[in-house]
């Protein structure tokens, strides 16, 4: 095992968290597959490996800037409750 049940139970002591013995033995082996996983992920030769920002490469997702006409100031308030000129009138909410 690579991580203790008094482990377990010092990290949750200290990010102030109850356990249950269920919980603290569920933790205690999910912690210990995680731990042992890395392990093997160590032991990988990965020296001829690019270090990368992602697992997956990444293209640009965004459309190119299009400039198109925008919505007139009329229509924009057309269904405002209430406006002033060209803007929306609020209620006050700062006095």
């Amino acid at each position: 095992m690579k991580i203790t049940k008094n482990e377990v139970l010092y990290v949750a002591h200290l990010a102030r968290l109850e356990l249950t013995d269920e919980e603290v033995d569920r933790f205690t082996l999910q912690l210990n597959d995680i731990l042992l996983y890395m392990e093997k992920l160590n032991s990988v030769d990965t020296s001829e490996i690019e270090p990368m920002s992602h697992a997956i490469t990444l293209n640009n997702a965004f459309r190119e800037d299009v400039v198109l006409p925008s919505i007139s100031p009329e229509l924009a308030l057309a269904n405002a409750p209430e406006a002033q000129g060209d803007f929306f009138r609020v209620p006050k909410v700062i006095e």
